[in-house]
């Protein structure tokens, strides 16, 4: 084999390296796994794998036909388009990839391969092993995603085993705390939220860990146990997330609750539970785990999907809302926050917050309930309630553009925290209101209903409208259209950065801006 066609698998090996980044970021917001990452693949990457499909085949033609330095300028040419793509991705994108231990073993293994097919290429180049080993580095070569799949199958044995060891670990730090009590969060929205305000109104009599951010995946709990538990921690406050049916009884069986939060069910990640029913199912497989522990779960009743599902005579189900033993009343909110009176089995107890919108001041509620239940006094509850703050974009007041106000709501992803949302932006009065939103996503059949709705909203309440994705926005917009909205007043970016100068042109001191749902770089296009 020629020196050019060795310089060309060189080159084709480093501009693969480059395109990892992107390729290893969309896997990483896809859970890993590979059903969803194909799905990104073949939806929002589909122009860049046909293209590079094409080059693929190309090259493989002039391979052929022996035509070894045009190989060598494709290559090259790829490379230097990988590199200018892997510098503009990382500066462009809303998340960027974590390196976690998880990703560099994935790395490490790419680079791993990668040396051992530039060996091989080298020992064999005179051989016709040689002339295979070039056409099948090319195929991974130029089609990035393929390589990206064939390592993630080989690194599945070395994940799983890594797993095994670190769950173990955490079972026997919980086991060897026989004290701590762990409470279990879960529900289609308001779940981190809500682990938030509880864990600051358990601090109030006991030494509480939670997990942060929105570590509810069974190894992000994991990694909070081993990391943050301690023999003085006496409550364990963990945040429940599920894409699937059983994803819940995993992480029960891990920590086994005492008691639990419901916060709600509904129409989300539909793409992978296929019905609500199946929601339904999956979060309540925390309040079955609580029942063996004979402790309590809290459920929000209120919630649609809920009340017209759940056991009543279930003893261990208590519910939270109007017409139960915890409710609120005398809700009064505006931009200054909100104050109410909570009703906890009898008790009244006024409190205030700077916390908005309906939504959060049922998730305070339900964290009220089962902290007064675990004895915490009415006056710590009212401290602190009243020391809440904001939570990161989650209807978090900040300045923006030209003085204006921006209500931050980006982690809002579910259809009925989005509505309210909007009303809470509509308690702006005498104030310019506009909204920044590129909708709501994995909601299955729904999500066309769930965006139009969506839009229906925005145009009620909003005085400009900045819609977020040529073509995902279709369905807002259309809302948006059914309320005879200003046209002029309606504006459709191709991405946040954009949709930020437009609004920019409006913005002032006398205007509050909301961004609702801020979508992951796999979701805009």
């Amino acid at each position: 084999m020629s020196l050019p066609l060795i310089i060309s698998a060189v080159l084709l090996q480093i501009s693969l390296v480059f395109s990892l980044y992107k390729q290893l970021q969309m896997l990483q917001q896809n859970s890993y796994f590979i059903k969803r990452y194909i799905k990104w693949v073949t939806g929002s990457y589909v122009n860049e794998l046909t293209l590079m499909s094409f080059g693929f085949f190309v090259n493989s033609f002039l391979f052929l036909s022996g035509s070894r330095y045009y190989c060598l300028g494709i290559c090259l040419i790829v490379a230097v388009i990988r590199f200018l793509s892997a510098a503009s991705t990382r500066a462009k994108s809303i998340k960027k990839l974590e390196f976690t231990a998880r990703v560099k073993r994935f790395i490490a293994l790419c680079l791993v391969l990668i040396f051992l097919f530039l060996a091989l290429l080298v020992i064999f180049r005179n051989e016709i092993a040689g002339k295979y080993i070039f056409a099948l580095g090319c195929m991974f070569g130029f089609v990035s995603p393929l390589f990206v799949i064939a390592v993630r199958l080989l690194t599945a044995p070395i994940e799983k085993t890594v797993s095994s060891y670190y769950v173990n670990d955490a079972r026997k730090i919980l086991k060897a705390n026989r004290k701590l009590k762990v409470i279990g969060i879960t529900g289609s929205f308001g779940k981190t939220t809500t682990k938030f305000i509880l864990n600051r109104i358990l601090s109030e009599k006991f030494n509480t860990v939670c997990t942060p951010k929105s570590f509810n995946t069974p190894m992000g709990v994991v990694k909070t146990v081993r990391e943050s538990i301690k023999p003085s921690c006496e409550v364990f406050v963990c945040e429940m997330g599920a894409k699937k049916k059983g994803d819940i009884k995993e992480i029960c069986d891990i920590v086994h609750p005492c008691a639990g939060i419901i916060t709600s069910v509904g129409a989300q990640h539909l793409d992978t539970f296929k019905s609500v029913d199946n929601v339904f199912k999956t979060k309540f497989e925390l309040a079955d785990a609580v029942s063996q522990q004979r402790g309590k779960t809290f459920i929000f009743a209120e919630c649609e999907d809920i009340k017209s599902r759940y056991d009543k005579s279930d003893k261990s189900l208590i519910a939270v809302g109007e017409g139960s033993r915890y409710f609120v009343k005398n809700i009064k909110s505006g931009s200054f926050g909100s104050s109410f009176d909570l009703c906890l089995e009898g008790a009244v107890i006024p409190v205030s917050t700077k916390l908005l919108g309906l939504h959060s001041i049922n998730d305070i509620l339900i964290a009220c309930a089962l902290a007064f239940d675990m004895g915490v006094p009415a006056e710590d509850i009212k401290v602190a309630v009243a020391s809440l703050k904001p939570f990161e974009h989650r209807l978090e007041l900040k300045t923006s553009v030209g003085g204006s106000l921006l209500i931050d709501d980006a982690y809002n992803s579910n259809p009925v925290g989005c509505l309210e949302a909007v009303r809470t932006l509509g308690t702006f009065e005498e104030m310019k209101k506009v909204i920044i939103t590129p909708g709501l996503i994995e909601l299955g059949e729904k999500e066309y209903e769930a965006n139009y709705a969506l839009g229906v909203e925005a145009a009620k309440y909003c005085d400009i409208i900045i819609l977020v994705g040529i073509n995902r926005s279709k369905p807002l917009l259309d809302g948006v259209k059914s309320q005879n909205f200003d046209k002029e007043k309606t504006f459709v970016a191709s991405s946040f950065k954009e949709a930020m100068a437009i609004y920019s042109r409006f913005a002032d001191e006398n205007t509050v801006v909301l961004l609702e749902n801020d979508l992951p770089d796999n979701y805009l296009n």
